[in-house]
This record gives structure tokens, C-alpha cells and sequence, in this order.
């Protein structure tokens, strides 16, 4: 037993070895005062400050907060009602083709659903800029947000909605007072989920951006092939600890929200 467990901790060790020794060695040189990614020379801010001081880069540094905000929260409305539809469908065969359709647009590849929005957008007329990438983080979060939600819903006891039903709570108080409380933990992990996605998507985003509009990934990607500049390394960073700081903050609004059930369930 304790060798399994010895080698299963090597294995994790070694995956996130491979995942975030990338991340950190382009973290480690974007405080190199040389300007290369080969021999560290010294240390230094100065690349912090050039992208503070680009006008440009902090516009749409604000244009990708207010699209990963937006398509979030409305991803998570749109989400949550799909999660009860599913929930509550009364014919098995429907619940499962709902399902089904839901998950096949998270395991569809990027490429393809970014292809596929901006035919869309293009056949409807849709002008490929701000509305377009809205359009297309929303549908590709709300996938994500049902099946944060769903889990919960199937937690529930049916009892309680009996219960609150033979009290003479209608079906709005029903929804209101005793499920969207008890999936409260789900819906802000779908919201944090969707949040993410949509501040690191590029392969959907790069398809729908259009001339004048942009965001932080496709941003990242069009520096990277004009060069190597540690301005990159040093905008990288500060995305991937904005990412870090988002998922810490869902960890402990789940654990308050952990702590308050368990306070909740005490009494």
C-alpha cells in the first residue's frame, strides 16, 4: 500500500513538474534586465513598467475583464435555468439528449466552434468584434456552468421542495427561498469556471475578433510571433497570477459556503 502511494505521489509530482516548470521559468526571466531568455543577468521591473506604461495593452486588458465578466454572469443565469430544465425533465430519453447535446459542445475542439461562430456571424451579419466574442464565450461557458449546477440539484432531497410546498410555497418561493440557496455553492463555481475560460480562451476568440477590438490571449499570441520580449513574459505573468488569485478566491467562498451548511445543518 505504501509503495502505490509512493509512486502515485511521484506521478503527481512529476505531471506538475511538466506542467508549471514552463510557467515558472517565463515568470523567473520576465524579471531579467538583459531582455533574453538565456542568461539571467540581473534583476529588474522595467518590463512591468512597459506594460503599465502601454496605453494600448491596458485597454484591452479592460476589454477582456468586461467580456470575461459579462459572458460569466450571464453564462451562469443562462446556465442554471439549463441545469433545472435538465434536472426537471419529466422523460428520461429528453434528459439525456439534453445532456448529451450540453457536453458535446465542451469536448468539441476550439478550432471548430470558433469556425463555426464566425460563419455564423458572418451569414447573419453579425460585425466580428465586441458582440461577437461576447456571444461565443457565453455559449462556450454556459456548457460549463450546467454541469457545475447539475451536481448539486442532483444532491437535493426531494423532500425538500415537499416540504416547502406543504408549507404553501408557490413555485417562485419554491426557487427562489430553497433551491437557488441550496446550489448557491455550484452556481459560483460555474461563475468562477466561466470566468476562467473566458479570460484565457484564445482559439474560439481568435476566430470572432475583429479589426480595432482584441483581448489578452489573442494580444499574447500576436507579440509572441513578432518575437521574443520579456514584456510578454512579464504580461503572462500578471494574467496567470490574476488566474491564481480567482481560483484561491472560489476556494474560500466554497469553504465559507461549506461552513455555513454544516453550521446550517448543526441546528
Amino acid at each position: 500500500m505504501r509503495k502505490k502511494l509512493k509512486i502515485s505521489h511521484l506521478y503527481l509530482i512529476v505531471v506538475f513538474l511538466i506542467l508549471y516548470t514552463p510557467i515558472f521559468y517565463l515568470i523567473y526571466y520576465s524579471f531579467n534586465s538583459s531582455g533574453t531568455m538565456h542568461h539571467f543577468e540581473g534583476f529588474t521591473l522595467d518590463w512591468y513598467k512597459e506594460v503599465f506604461a502601454d496605453t494600448r495593452l491596458l485597454i484591452i486588458v479592460l476589454n477582456t475583464i468586461v467580456i470575461a465578466l459579462f459572458s460569466a454572469a450571464i453564462s451562469t443565469i443562462i446556465g442554471v435555468f439549463g441545469a433545472l430544465a435538465i434536472y426537471y425533465a419529466k422523460r428520461k430519453q429528453i434528459k439525456n439528449a439534453l445532456l448529451t447535446l450540453n457536453n458535446v459542445l465542451i469536448v468539441s475542439p476550439d478550432v471548430i466552434i470558433g469556425a463555426s461562430f464566425l460563419i455564423l456571424f458572418t451569414i447573419v451579419g453579425i460585425q466580428l468584434g465586441f458582440t461577437s466574442v461576447l456571444l461565443s464565450h457565453i455559449a462556450f461557458s454556459v456548457p460549463i456552468v450546467v454541469l457545475m449546477v447539475l451536481p448539486k440539484l442532483q444532491e437535493m432531497s426531494p423532500t425538500l421542495v415537499d416540504a416547502a410546498r406543504d408549507l404553501g410555497a408557490n413555485s417562485w418561493d419554491v426557487l427562489t427561498k430553497v433551491i437557488l440557496p441550496y446550489i448557491t455553492p455550484g452556481i459560483f463555481a460555474g461563475f468562477f469556471m466561466a470566468l476562467t475560460y473566458s479570460l484565457d480562451d484564445f482559439a474560439v476568440t481568435f476566430f470572432v475578433t475583429g479589426n480595432g477590438f482584441s483581448t489578452l490571449s489573442v494580444e499574447i499570441y500576436s507579440r509572441a510571433r513578432q518575437g521574443i520580449s520579456l514584456s510578454i513574459n512579464a504580461l503572462s505573468t500578471l494574467l496567470f497570477l490574476f488566474t491564481i488569485t480567482l481560483v484561491i478566491g472560489y476556494y474560500f467562498i466554497t469553504q465559507r459556503s461549506q461552513r455555513s451548511s454544516a453550521v446550517g445543518g448543526r441546528k
